[in-house]
């Protein structure tokens, strides 16, 4: 058995890992997009390093655009082959691939148009929603805990990792000659605490482990955001200053683990008698799937609906999906909360929320997640800087710029240390590859492995094929 790593390979983006079998079954351990440096990563996203129709699996480990991105684009060069995942993964890709297709023609609509003053030619989006629509037909749905059989001797069994709704483990077990060898991939593992999905699930032993490392380098200041740090923000801002909170928020995960706690405020009369705008059709349409898997979030949650059926709804928040209605906030003077995507600040609704904000300091832009390096999200939050390039014009920094790590969605290294040696006997893991994350994060995390008593740890450049 081979596996190779063709992204989020001593990178955080495009996690796609190729196990091939002795028998010559083909299984793609997620399809993510390389994503954080727009046309940039076109030649990345178009060359796979492998032939699509030759893939007979995807399993996948969530929904998240660098771990699904470029199914749509497989299934355009011939893909026809299973993709496996929890149901709620598949409703979530129902809508986050529709709208990355919408952002592919935006962006290169606009490239088009630079390259067409340059007289060089055009390009084609990698896909548009009849690839989506085609790709989806290909959706096979299993629960946790279920030991699945693939194929012949191939079995695999999804376990909760706590990192988004639908998020799993995958953990595989393939037999070649006789013997039974386990690989688990970890995809993204959650943190130990969240406000509203469940902490991450003990799963099966393995002999190989895949395991993610975006934090590989980093602690949480905090296990959670408490109400009352997230209400100071909010009372400096609109009530003191009588300014706008702008939250730059990943669409699926974190918009409604935000829209939770302001829920929460509000219940118990904490929140302020200011409006708060979800200013997203995709947060929308991902809050409706919440809605409708709430059993798989954690008990808080449940209690919670014991005495209130919405905890993503109260009166004074509106979601908002009407374009006009979008513009018609940045003319607004009252104070308020806008939470918008994406996350990181490099397309979407947010980034014109951004520039028509950042230069008045009643102001606060709230970064509540991770930010890749070359993003706008990263860049915004350097220390001393004074003016930053948006839609490219220079605008003065005047607002106020902070940052939440508890929404985090990322486990640091001592949350997923703790995660892997309650779940594994560490001596039985034979192998570790380290994966997601950067460079620096990966080595520092290979050091906590090696501390935490694994062995055989290992840092796989992007291409590099390794034999089991």
């Amino acid at each position: 058995m081979k596996i190779q790593f063709l992204g989020a390979a001593r990178e955080v983006t495009g996690s796609k890992h190729l196990v091939t079998t002795n028998a010559g079954k083909k299984i793609l351990l997620d399809c993510g997009m390389f994503q954080g440096k727009g046309m940039e990563t076109d030649a990345d996203n178009r060359n796979l390093g492998f032939d699509p129709k030759e893939i007979d699996y995807v399993i996948l480990s969530h929904a998240h655009i660098d771990h699904s991105g470029l199914l749509p684009y497989i299934y355009k060069l011939g893909f026809r082959g299973d993709i496996i995942s929890t149901p709620a993964t598949r409703d979530l890709c129902a809508i986050m691939l529709a709208d990355t297709a919408y952002i592919l023609a935006q962006d290169v609509r606009w490239y088009n148009k630079k390259m067409a003053k340059l007289h060089k030619p055009a390009i084609k989006p990698l896909y548009d929603t009849h690839q989506v629509d085609g790709v989806m037909q290909h959706f096979l749905t299993v629960g946790y805990n279920r030991r699945f059989r693939v194929c012949d001797d191939v079995y695999l069994t999804f376990t909760n990792s706590g990192h988004m709704l639908g998020s799993a483990i995958c953990s595989l077990e393939i037999k070649e000659s006789g013997e039974w060898k386990r690989i688990a991939y970890t995809g993204d593992i959650g943190r130990k605490h969240s406000h509203i999905l469940p902490s991450p699930q003990a799963f099966p032993q393995c002999d190989y482990l895949i395991c993610e490392s975006t934090y590989g380098d980093r602690e949480h200041e905090e296990a959670l955001v408490t109400e009352e740090e997230l209400l100071g923000i909010v009372n400096d801002t609109c009530v003191y200053r009588k300014g706008k909170l702008i939250i730059p928020s990943f669409s699926v995960g974190r918009t409604q683990e935000i829209v939770y706690v302001l829920n929460k405020l509000y219940n118990e009369q904490h929140l302020p008698k200011i409006k708060v705008y979800v200013d997203s059709p995709l947060s929308v349409n991902a809050t409706h799937i919440f809605r409708m898997y709430t059993s798989d979030l954690n008990e808080e949650v449940q209690d919670t609906m014991r005495f209130d059926e919405d905890p993503f709804g109260f009166n004074t928040l509106r979601y908002i999906t009407d374009i006009r209605e979008s513009k018609a906030l940045n003319s607004s003077d009252e104070p308020c909360i806008i939470i918008s995507a994406s996350g990181m600040l490099e397309a979407g609704r947010i980034k014109h929320h951004v520039a028509n904000h950042i230069s008045e300091p009643q102001n606060t832009i709230l970064i509540v997640g991770y930010c890749a390096p070359t993003t706008l999200g990263a860049r915004i939050q350097k220390p001393g800087l004074q003016w930053i390039s948006i839609f490219g014009m220079d605008r003065k920094i005047k607002a106020h710029i902070t940052k939440l790590e508890g929404f985090s969605g990322h486990g640091d290294w001592r949350e997923m240390i703790e995660y892997l040696t309650s779940s594994l006997n560490v001596e039985a893991v034979r192998r570790v590859f380290v994966v997601h994350g950067e460079e620096q994060a990966q080595d520092t995390y290979r050091d906590h492995l090696y501390t935490a008593g694994f062995r055989g740890i290992e840092n796989p450049a992007k291409g590099e094929i390794v034999e089991l």
